[in-house]
């Protein structure tokens, strides 16, 4: 337990109670130890924050030492996104495969499974699920993240996913308000826009949103994109048109609200992170995301401050900051009790893979029952006799989904059929492909086909010279079937590779 040597007054302790910061190491730094008995009352998680889930049980109970009410908040979307197991691929297909299932009681035991599984590792607050429609089938980080492009069909996945996730003990985080989807840029990088009337983003945007609130999402995620029906002049994580007039009072959600993450370009390179705080707190913000990229003791400190002095200078009204904080208190002690209530969670044996076991229900893992189930074939499927080479080709990863992660299908054939071998390319030609490939039969593995000309090009020359070349899309289905067969997976986690697999051999893994 860190000692303090004087205790911080209200005004900063507010301040660091607002603020959700990351930080490196597998362990809590001792700076992190100090500001959490000062005041700060959640901590978000990353990849590289995470070895096993020994490991991270520890790591939280560490944090718990600390605080026992502390908002211990991760990434782990499934599918595409996962810091759980960012060195493994998920052990659970992400949104676009279950809204292709369209089952939403699959989807809410998925997420049932996921959230008992962040719970039995001391997580309480996780940044999902994506509720964005994505109606830009170009968009460059949404895609696989979202259930699909009908506002109908994502508004009931998302509830479910809500209910799922909830139901383990663990608060879900509806992202990204007011909507995601409509984008050709990545937030990451620059500022998207949107710019279609307001019915439009009521009857699609929001959509899931509202179902979201009525399933009880203890908290929404702000996006950094500028909507001009609604607010021409701020991206809605500063807007207090959309926070407070949209989301608070006209859509009557009562959580926290939460930015996505404050040093992402789209807001620092305008406003920059302190401004940028201080803005989004006025603007009905409750808790500010820092740590994806920025993860030290000096940049929670400078959004510290930047807080405490725009409330003594009389930029944010002292009360607004004292709201955001009991906002994130009442998460928390809400976290706390449900734990409290149904235990610490099971034990996690060191070495234990976070996907290992069977489902919550006792059957087979239910990520793979998903996953099996997502698989979508055109043409006939001639089974794999031989080992044959798998060629995957690689566009550069957006920032969310990170190029840690292993994805694929090359791994699962290996398992089913010893001696595959595998290259990964680029923009090169197909006669690279074909030299390596030899007499092998070809697997050609892509990701959103449709939105990389290149990629599109080499697979024609490869299909031209070896027509029964076997093709997998792992990303957004939108480009039209090629190959013999033609699998879709919808998304890239190894339970979908696994899946694939198994329809490409016609065993089981």
């Amino acid at each position: 337990m860190t000692t303090l040597t004087h205790r911080p007054d209200t005004l900063t302790r507010d301040a660091l109670a607002v603020l959700q910061p990351g930080f490196h190491g597998t362990t809590a730094p001792d700076w992190l130890l100090r500001r959490i008995g000062e005041g700060l009352t959640s901590v978000g998680l990353f990849g590289r924050n995470i070895h096993t889930p020994a490991q991270l049980a520890a790591l939280t109970a560490q944090l718990r030492a600390e605080r026992d009410d502390i908002l211990v908040a991760i990434d782990e979307e499934g599918g595409d996104v996962t810091r759980l197991e960012v060195r493994e691929g998920s052990s659970f297909p992400g949104n676009y495969a279950l809204g292709s299932v369209d089952d939403v009681e699959l989807t809410r035991a998925v997420a049932r499974e996921l959230g008992s599984r962040l719970a039995a590792c001391g997580v309480n607050l996780n940044w999902a699920p994506s509720a964005d429609v994505n109606s830009d089938v170009n968009n460059p980080v949404i895609g696989v993240r979202s259930f699909g492009a009908d506002p109908a069909l994502v508004a009931r996945h998302t509830a479910a996913y809500v209910e799922g996730l909830q139901s383990a003990g663990v608060a879900a985080c509806t992202k990204h308000f007011p909507g995601h989807g409509d984008t050709a840029v990545d937030s990451h990088l620059a500022l998207p826009r949107i710019d279609v009337g307001v019915d439009t983003l009521h009857a699609r945007e929001l959509a899931p949103f509202r179902s979201a609130i009525t399933a009880g999402s203890k908290s929404v995620m702000s996006a950094h994109i500028l909507l001009s029906a609604l607010d021409p002049d701020r991206p809605a994580t500063l807007s207090p048109r959309i926070l407070t007039g949209l989301l608070r009072e006209e859509l009557g959600f009562g959580g926290l609200i939460v930015t996505d993450g404050i040093e992402m370009q789209a807001i620092a390179s305008t406003y920059g992170i302190e401004r940028g705080s201080v803005l989004a707190i006025a603007a009905g913000v409750d808790a500010i995301c820092v740590g994806g990229g920025l993860a030290d003791e000096g940049t929670v400190l400078r959004l510290r401050d930047a807080l405490v002095d725009a409330v003594r200078e009389g930029e944010l009204p002292e009360e607004r900051l004292a709201d955001a904080a009991a906002r994130v208190r009442a998460l928390a002690d809400w976290a706390r009790r449900v734990r409290g209530a149904s235990g610490p969670g099971a034990a996690v044996q060191e070495g234990t893979a976070p996907g290992a076991g069977t489902s919550a229900a006792g059957g087979p893992d239910i990520g793979l029952v998903a996953a099996r189930r997502a698989v979508r074939v055109t043409g006939a499927v001639e089974p794999l006799q031989e080992a044959p080479y798998v060629a995957s080709f690689a566009a550069v990863a957006n920032i969310a989904v990170g190029d840690e992660t292993p994805w694929g299908v090359a791994a699962e054939l290996t398992a089913l059929l010893p001696g595959t071998e595998a290259g990964t390319y680029g923009s090169g030609g197909a006669a690279e492909v074909l030299a390596a490939a030899g007499e092998r039969r070809i697997v050609a593995v892509v990701r959103d086909l449709h939105r990389h000309s290149w990629m599109a090009a080499v697979l024609d020359g490869i299909r031209e010279a070896r027509p029964d070349t076997a093709v997998v899309e792992m990303g957004v289905n939108h480009a039209e079937p090629a190959g013999s067969p033609h699998i879709a997976t919808y998304g890239a986690a190894p339970v979908c590779g696994r899946a694939a697999a198994e329809v490409l051999t016609g065993r089981s893994v």
